[in-house]
């Protein structure tokens, strides 16, 4: 990894041993610690609120495949042109579709892509919570009910796309910049 982490320098706290290992197993497993780790580590109490958020999420039960919560993670990063978020989860969508032109085509509009018509119903309800969310109304958890998910599918929907809301603004905010090393994965 090469430059600065984010614009803060809000240095690295102690770290609990329950961190280190999580690192060594994000070195282990994905061959760097992400960088969005790294500017958490200022304190461990906020980076584990973060992490145990993230990986109930993204890797947790639920009724949305890894690579379904990857596109919602980038449907809501386009729209909020989150560099950081948009280089991380465009590679994630890359590696678990196996189709780096899918990846981009959902860094850049997912209208593009071919999706199936759950996950084009799936990205255009985060996207509208993301961009007009007082006008989510019933009719839209209808078309996603319609489109097979189930209510705690909308829930999940719901949960990623906001929890990616929250982290594109804390990204922009302090300029959160992706390990080097996401721009070659996957392609």
């Amino acid at each position: 990894m090469t430059g600065k982490i984010s614009a803060l320098d809000l240095g690295q706290g102690e770290l609990s041993e329950a961190t280190k290992t999580y690192f060594a197993k994000c070195e282990e497993k994905l061959g760097l610690v992400p960088n969005v780790l790294r500017a958490y580590a200022f304190d461990d109490k906020k980076l584990r609120a973060f992490t145990d958020m993230y990986n109930d999420l993204m890797l947790g039960e639920s009724g949305l495949s890894k690579l379904e919560r990857e596109m919602i993670a980038v449907a809501v990063s386009s729209i909020n042109h989150c560099y950081y978020c948009l280089t991380a989860h465009g590679a994630a969508v890359r590696q678990l579709s196996g189709d780096p032109p899918l990846g981009e085509m959902m860094v850049m509009n997912f209208r593009a892509a071919d999706l199936s018509p759950r996950q084009t119903a799936m990205l255009e309800f985060a996207v509208k919570l993301t961009q007009e969310p007082a006008k989510i109304a019933e009719a839209d958890r209808a078309a996603l009910r319609q489109a097979g998910f189930t209510d705690r599918d909308i829930w999940d929907i719901a949960s990623t796309a906001a929890f990616f809301n929250m982290s594109n603004r804390v990204a922009a905010a302090i300029d959160m910049r992706p390990n080097d090393e996401y721009h070659a994965m996957a392609r």
